[in-house]
């Protein structure tokens, strides 16, 4: 039976990472003391809904979180620290920290830690999020226990739907590119004034011109979308934020 633990001290564990090719111990005091604390955890690493939505939406709202009180948002999964890493620079999630709870100790603790023996995971931790003040369980999100890996209630929305549902969430925004580009470099620029985040798809590496005439119906770069719609080019863009 997974536990709500809301008025609850989280566990005291230490962490071995790794950083800077070096072994650094994080303790939960270290995390989580005289701070306000978002941690998701999730069943692993690389594995297909921690990697397409859990984690990057995350980290897509970490500015608006922070804005609303947040000070970290810690990933925690049952994995050694080298594999957490590699996860974090292949999602290119800065805005979070990922914290290998590799022999399962914290999860333990939370009464988090379930049997995947039949995926051949062996232990692992349960799906939810919570909000953690100065050590103590404010808030959780925990998912259903049912089979399979259920995905309803533990996202970065529902959270900061928690903390402010008012919150003004930032613009999905896209922009199409290629090397070298000068009218490209610009419209980074006037996102980048403007403190807006962007996902950037490189032609000839995400892409090629065959999806950029499909998607704009155009065949120069930039092209820019923003909440699915279609802006256009760098001199449009530049209209379209003034």
């Amino acid at each position: 039976m997974l536990e709500n633990r809301e008025g609850q001290t989280i566990p005291s564990v230490t962490f071995h990472t790794r950083q800077n090719d070096a072994w650094v111990d994080i303790t939960t005091e270290q995390l989580f003391k005289d701070k306000t604390v978002v941690v998701f955890a999730l069943p692993g690493a690389f594995t297909p809904t921690c990697s397409s939505t859990h984690l990057p939406r995350y980290n897509e709202l970490a500015g608006v979180l922070k804005e609303n009180g947040v000070d970290e948002i810690v990933c925690l999964s049952v994995n050694d620290t080298f594999v957490m890493n590699a996860w974090l620079a292949d999602q290119e999630a800065e805005n979070i920290t990922v914290v290998p709870d590799g022999n399962g100790e914290f999860s333990e603790g939370m009464g988090m830690l379930v049997d995947k023996a039949d995926l051949g995971f062996g232990k692992r931790s349960w799906r939810y999020s919570m909000l953690v003040k100065n050590g103590v369980i404010e808030k959780m999100f925990i998912e259903a226990d049912v089979a399979g890996d259920p995905f309803e209630v533990s996202d970065a929305d529902t959270m900061l739907n928690y903390i402010n549902a008012d919150a003004k969430k930032p613009a999905a925004i896209s922009i199409i590119t290629k090397p070298g580009c000068p009218f490209c470099a610009k419209a980074k620029d006037l996102l980048k004034a403007k403190g807006l985040s962007f996902e950037e798809v490189v032609l000839g590496t995400d892409a090629t011109s065959v999806s950029l005439k499909a998607l704009s119906g155009r065949s120069t770069v930039p092209q820019i979308f923003v909440d699915g719609k279609h802006i256009g080019g760098s001199d449009d863009l530049e209209a379209y934020l003034a």
